[in-house]
């Protein structure tokens, strides 16, 4: 990257395959198209897009996947940048009632799913990582979440910050993700978008590529 300015930031990102409800995910649209679209409308200074994955909407099930995804960033990590701290998992999960983006600050240790999962797990107050105690136990982002959501409230887009990601997959995956991030010192954050029929999938992929933006300056 030259010798100029600080280390980039090494930022990957996951969305989510069809669940109960929403057969078609706008996440997995969003994170499958990304590099192009930054390839078409040009990478932000100090970016480097890390892996683009896309999960099985699934807890248990899917955990070995998920792990393996995780621990992904910290075998490249070595090559791309001498500073952990420099490596971000965004995580986009869609919340098919949002009129809005929605930043979350946080997770819950607790799965309590309102329909089976897609490998078919139905948990209620199961703790999600029981070595972490009770299921009213969290795990906040280190992602300075409300200079983010005013950067990209200023850059004209509809969000909101949030400290309630739900009790079903999307928050399953952000509280390990951020018990991952602590452990390795990377950061995590999780991210809720509307259907495609609410803010449409041109919109969605801007605002897509200004959050990865937003995040590269914080860094």
């Amino acid at each position: 990257m030259g010798s100029e300015g600080p280390p980039a930031v090494t930022i990957h990102v996951t969305g989510f395959k069809k669940f109960h409800g929403v057969p078609e995910n706008p996440t997995e649209t969003i994170v499958t198209g990304i590099k192009d679209y930054l390839k078409k409308n040009g990478f932000p200074k100090g970016l480097i897009l890390g892996s683009c994955s896309i999960l099985d909407t699934a807890g248990e099930g899917a955990l070995d996947s998920l792990n393996k995804t995780l621990q992904s960033s910290i075998t490249a990590k070595d090559s791309e940048t001498s500073n952990p701290g420099r490596v971000v998992w965004v995580h986009f999960g869609v919340n098919s009632g949002a009129t809005r983006f929605a930043i979350e600050h946080q997770a819950v240790n607790e799965a309590t799913f309102r329909c089976p999962d897609e490998m078919g797990w139905k948990p209620q107050k199961v703790p999600i990582i029981p070595e972490d105690g009770a299921i009213s136990n969290k795990r906040e982002t280190s992602v300075p979440v409300e200079e983010l959501t005013s950067a990209l409230v200023s850059k004209g887009y509809e969000v909101m910050t949030s400290d309630d990601a739900g009790r079903f997959v999307c928050n399953y995956v952000y509280y390990h993700s951020l018990r991952f991030s602590e452990q390795n010192k990377t950061k995590s954050l999780f991210v809720h978008v509307p259907l495609f029929s609410t803010i449409n999938e041109e919109t969605q992929m801007r605002f897509a590529a200004s959050l990865l933006e937003v995040l590269a300056t914080l860094y």
